[in-house]
């Protein structure tokens, strides 16, 4: 267990150093046009990366089981967050999704998904007999689900918002409830999400688009568009780190969510895979340490740790290459970006905590083991 900590801090370490280089690559134009310095968003996340990684090496020594006493006034803040983002978030591009204090940022849905991945987890171990009975177990736990992820999606945060949903049944079916309960409250969110997604202009221009030029071949919006063209034009080896073109105010949003372009661009087809692979190795080691955790808890929540970085690394890939539709999710670890890099620190300094304690248990029988073979 030990050396799956090592993988997983030291996994989502490279991939931030690469960050690094990309972001810088992607934002030095964008930095001198709009703030007459090419530094100057590269030494914004260079600080950001900095705190993530010292939040990643602390949360890795808090027993992880302390979360189990607190997740329920967490719970409730978050909950009372969402709302106040509702009447506070300044409106950027049709949407309200950040709380503003003067010297702070920060977007509530990024700490919601971690606390809901928290709260689900002790509950599904409170309440695992209930669990496959719909009213007094199933619905109890997705009760919160449907709080958090509808008050997450009429910010409006549609793609987020849908991702929780997924993240959470995920978790709720490897807890063990039933099939025929997840695949019924999928299809109702999926109508649900449908309806709403079609209400909001942004998110209904998006999907009506991707439609369109998935069935008649026409033009994608201009960002999957200029995104696609950086992909190809990297061929398999790239046109070379800092060489990106794309990133000349041609892509927009290059060094946030279609960062993977210009990622992409520079590093070729070769480095897109072993980018990937990156995060398939976290995935996998994240599933050994949930399977080998000493109790439920600490399965359900190295789980849903593993799950989310995985499942909003591989939307945004598919997203960067018109598989999806547009939807301003960032790349973990990689993309610029705040609220989502330290909270992504904070869930895998939880989560090589998970490793370390199973592996100082083991320590410990094995003394012990060892002691009553001398006697």
């Amino acid at each position: 267990m030990k050396k799956l900590a090592l993988i997983i801090f030291f996994d989502a370490f490279i991939l931030m150093l690469l960050g690094l280089i990309i972001v810088m690559s992607a934002s030095s134009t964008y930095s001198e046009f709009r703030f007459d310095s090419l530094f100057h968003l590269f030494n914004s996340h260079f600080f950001k990366v900095i705190f993530g990684i010292i939040f990643m090496i602390l949360f890795s020594f808090v027993p992880y089981e302390i979360y189990k006493e607190f997740s329920k006034p967490a719970m409730f803040g978050v909950v009372f967050l969402l709302v106040l983002t509702l009447f506070i978030a300044p409106d950027i591009n049709g949407a309200g999704r950040w709380i503003h204090l003067g010297f702070l940022s920060f977007q509530p849905a990024d700490l919601a998904k971690l606390i809901l991945i928290i709260h689900l987890a002790v509950l599904i171990e409170d309440k695992n007999e209930m669990l496959g009975k719909f009213k007094e177990g199933f619905f109890y736990l997705f009760f919160w689900v449907i709080i958090v992820a509808g008050l997450v999606i009429i910010q409006p945060n549609v793609s987020n918002g849908i991702l929780l949903v997924v993240l959470s049944l995920a978790l709720l079916f490897v807890g063990g409830a039933k099939l025929k309960h997840i695949l019924g409250s999928a299809l109702a969110c999926l109508i649900a999400g449908a309806i709403i997604a079609m209400m909001f202009a942004h998110s209904r221009s998006r999907i009506l688009t991707f439609i369109s030029s998935a069935q008649h071949g026409g033009e994608p919006n201009i960002q999957v568009k200029q995104a696609l063209l950086g992909l190809g034009s990297g061929h398999i080896f790239g046109v070379g780190m800092g060489q990106s073109q794309q990133s000349n105010l041609f892509l927009p949003e290059a060094y946030g969510d279609f960062i993977f372009a210009i990622l992409g661009e520079e590093l070729g087809f070769i480095g897109s895979v072993i980018v990937t692979l990156f995060y398939l190795v976290l995935f996998l080691a994240g599933i050994l340490v949930a399977k080998k955790a000493k109790d439920k808890f600490g399965q359900l929540l190295a789980f849903g740790i593993t799950f989310s970085i995985t499942i909003y690394a591989f939307v945004n890939i598919a997203v960067a290459s018109g598989i999806v539709p547009t939807t301003g999710l960032p790349l973990p670890f990689i993309s610029y970006g705040g609220t989502s890099l330290i909270l992504l620190c904070v869930s895998v300094g939880i989560l090589v905590n998970i490793a370390l304690s199973n592996a100082i248990d083991k320590t410990a029988v094995n003394q012990i083991a060892d002691e009553a073979a001398k006697a």
